[in-house]
């Protein structure tokens, strides 16, 4: 049933942009020296909320970054400063300035979810997915059907 979902949401996206996985790596010191890690190319999915679709595995949304050019800059929070650590590496890794990337991401097994999966679970037998941290439950289906709209048919000014 969730393969069959998930099939029907591949075809409707067929030709909706993609967007970049990637994998942080740590490379290899050379005579000692440490190297600055990067974030490499794992792949492109479509950014449905919550979920990364791909065309053979789905995938929960961990952080996302743009690609940039490593500067020298003051920041007040220790929060920005990772944040900006992890744009320099995906720029490092290859990808554009100004790329979107996923990084932090986690595969989901769909045949192998229980009421307790997050963010899809099986919930008397129909899946669902939690949209949120504290949000409730909603049906897989009907998810993917609304984020596929929001994705193909944006907002104004979004």
């Amino acid at each position: 049933m969730i393969a069959d979902i998930l099939h029907a949401a591949r075809r409707r996206l067929d030709g909706a942009p993609k967007e970049a996985l990637g994998e942080l790596k740590a490379p290899r010191p050379i005579l000692g020296i440490a190297r600055a890690p990067r974030i490499v190319p794992a792949g492109e999915v479509w950014h449905l909320g919550v979920l990364l679709l791909a065309d053979e595995q789905l995938a929960a949304t961990g952080q996302i970054v743009r690609a940039r050019e490593e500067a020298r800059r003051g920041y007040t929070a220790e929060s920005q400063r990772e944040r900006a650590a992890l744009a320099a590496a995906a720029f490092r890794g290859g990808f554009g300035e100004g790329s979107t990337v996923h990084v932090g991401w986690r595969l989901i097994d769909v045949d192998d979810l229980d009421a307790a999966s997050s963010p899809v679970a099986v919930v008397d037998g129909q899946p669902m997915v939690r949209w949120s941290a504290t949000g409730g439950l909603m049906p897989l289906e009907r998810y993917l059907h609304e984020r596929i709209e929001l994705l193909q048919h944006p907002p104004e000014r979004a």
